[in-house]
């Protein structure tokens, strides 16, 4: 990603709805070459969607935390197929360290975040589940800081740890 192409983002980011017309008048390039960026963003997978950022609090789910688990031997899949039909599950990555997966949850109160913690630990490819309760987001999701960086350039080998 160039210059460019991090400002496209920034101003999508700005201004979810605006059309590509506008967005060349914002950047400041033309209308094609705007398309044309967008084009390649998205189907390199960089931009995978535009959809609204939700405020779960405002939409009935205050309730949130985070919850390692520590998955059967061999039973990493079965357990994405379990995560993925629980609504409450954000988000879950899996990890290196003493727990095989990290989970992002919600829930509309405390008694049902209580019930999707008794559903992971009930399950037989889950051998022990530990969460913590999220009491305020300091920083939420984000990636443009990490784009707006200057990017350093990568060594041409690994670096030498001899004199």
């Amino acid at each position: 990603m160039d210059a460019l192409d991090v400002r496209l983002v920034e101003l999508l980011s700005e201004n979810p709805r605006v059309g590509v017309l506008e967005l060349a008048r914002l950047a400041g390039v033309a209308r094609a070459t705007v398309s044309a960026r967008l084009e390649r963003l998205q189907s390199s997978g960089v931009i995978t969607g535009y959809g609204p950022t939700i405020d779960l609090a405002a939409a009935g789910y205050p309730v949130q935390a985070i919850a390692t688990l520590e998955v059967a031997q061999g039973r990493l899949e079965d357990v994405a197929s379990l995560l993925a039909e629980m609504p409450g599950v954000l988000e879950a990555v899996a990890t290196t360290g003493t727990h095989d997966v990290v989970c992002r949850l919600a829930a509309a109160s405390n008694e049902e975040l209580q019930s999707v913690l008794l559903d992971l630990s009930r399950s037989d490819v889950i051998r022990r589940s530990t969460s913590v309760v999220v009491l305020s987001v300091l920083i939420p999701p984000r990636t443009l800081p990490l784009l707006q960086q200057e990017r350093r350039p990568s060594p041409r080998r690994a670096p030498s740890f001899r004199g």
